[in-house]
C-alpha cells in the first residue's frame, strides 16, 4: 500500500475534447498541485494518439498513478494501457455520462475528484473481454446498441436527440432470436437486447444489474425480453428500474451468444457494428482503480 505522506508523481491523460469546452483541465490541474509536494505531468490526447503510443508515454513516465481525464472512452483507453499492471488508475470524470465514475462513487466536481486521485486507495476490479474488446462498464447487443448508433449519427444531443433516436429505433428494430450458452445451460429466446454487464448501472444511474460487483469473481449477462419507448428512456434519463418481468440474469465467468441474424453491438458506449456471435470472458483483477 502506498504511503500517503510520500511524494507522488501523477500522470494526467487529458482528453481536451471532453466536457463542455468551458474548462481548461490543464490549468485546473496545475493550479491544484501548486501547494502540494506531489508532482503532476499532463499529456493531452491527440486525434492520432494510438494505444501503442500512449502505452509508451505511460511506461516512460514512471508515474505512481495515472489519471484519466475524460469520459468513458478515455477511461477505457487508459485502462487498456494499464491492464493487469499494479499502476493505479484514477478518474477525473469529464464526459457526458461518466458511467464508470458513477459506478465507483467518484465525485463529478474536479476538485473533489482530484482529492480522490491523490488521496484515495487503489482497489482491484475485474473487467471483461467481449469479442476481444476490453469492456470495463457495459456492452450489449440489440436495441440499446442500435440507439447508440442512431444517437451518435444525430446532430442533437440531450433528451430530445435520444428520444428521436429511440423513436426511430422502435419502428425499425426487430427482436432478436438468441441462443445463449451460460455454464451448462443453453437458453433459446427472443430478446430485445442482451447486456454483458461488468458494472451495475448505466450512466444515468438505472441499475440494469443490481447484483453485480466489480471485485467479485463473476460478471453478469442480462436477457431483456421486451422493450418499449418508456423502458428505453428509463435507461438514459432516469434511475427507475426496468420491469422485472422482462428480465432474466445470470452470473458467469464466460459466455457465448449466437443470433440468427446480425445484431447491433456496442461496448462501453462505442458502437462496434453488427455481429451474430458474442464471446465474453472475465479478466480477474484487471485494473487497479483509485477510489
Amino acid at each position: 500500500m502506498e504511503d500517503k505522506s510520500s511524494q507522488l508523481k501523477l500522470l494526467f491523460i487529458v482528453n481536451p475534447g471532453s466536457g463542455n469546452g468551458e474548462i481548461n483541465f490543464g490549468d485546473v490541474i496545475s493550479a491544484y498541485f501548486e501547494a502540494l509536494e506531489h508532482t503532476a505531468e499532463i499529456y493531452e490526447l491527440t486525434l492520432d494518439c494510438s494505444f501503442d503510443k500512449l502505452k509508451v508515454i505511460i511506461t516512460n513516465s514512471n508515474a505512481d498513478r495515472v489519471i484519466a481525464v475524460g469520459g468513458d472512452g478515455t477511461i477505457k483507453l487508459v485502462a487498456e494501457c494499464l491492464l493487469q499492471t499494479e499502476t493505479p488508475m484514477g478518474i477525473i470524470p469529464a464526459g457526458s455520462a461518466n458511467g464508470m465514475a458513477r459506478e465507483l462513487g467518484i465525485p463529478t466536481t474536479i476538485k473533489e475528484s482530484l482529492d480522490v486521485a491523490v488521496n484515495g486507495q487503489p482497489k482491484k476490479i475485474h473487467a471483461i473481454t467481449v469479442n476481444n474488446e476490453l469492456c470495463i462498464h457495459l456492452a450489449d447487443i440489440g436495441f440499446n446498441a442500435y440507439i447508440v448508433k442512431k444517437f451518435n449519427d444525430l446532430p442533437q444531443r440531450g433528451m430530445w436527440g435520444y428520444t428521436k433516436a429511440a423513436w426511430k429505433a422502435l419502428w425499425s428494430h426487430h427482436k432478436m432470436e438468441v441462443l445463449i450458452r451460460v455454464k451448462d445451460k443453453i437458453i433459446h429466446s427472443e430478446a430485445a437486447m442482451v447486456v454483458i454487464a461488468n458494472a451495475t448501472m448505466y450512466g444515468t444511474g438505472v441499475k440494469i444489474n443490481p447484483d453485480g460487483k466489480l471485485d467479485d469473481d463473476f460478471f453478469e449477462v442480462i436477457l431483456v425480453k421486451e422493450y418499449s419507448v418508456m423502458e428505453i428512456l428509463k435507461l438514459r434519463f432516469t434511475n427507475m428500474a426496468l420491469n422485472p418481468k422482462n428480465i432474466e440474469a445470470f452470473q458467469i465467468t464466460s459466455l457465448d451468444i449466437q443470433t440468427k441474424h446480425k445484431a447491433h453491438f456496442q461496448v462501453d458506449g462505442e458502437y462496434m457494428g453488427k455481429v451474430n456471435r458474442i464471446e465474453a470472458n472475465i479478466i480477474p483483477a484487471a485494473i487497479n482503480v483509485i477510489v
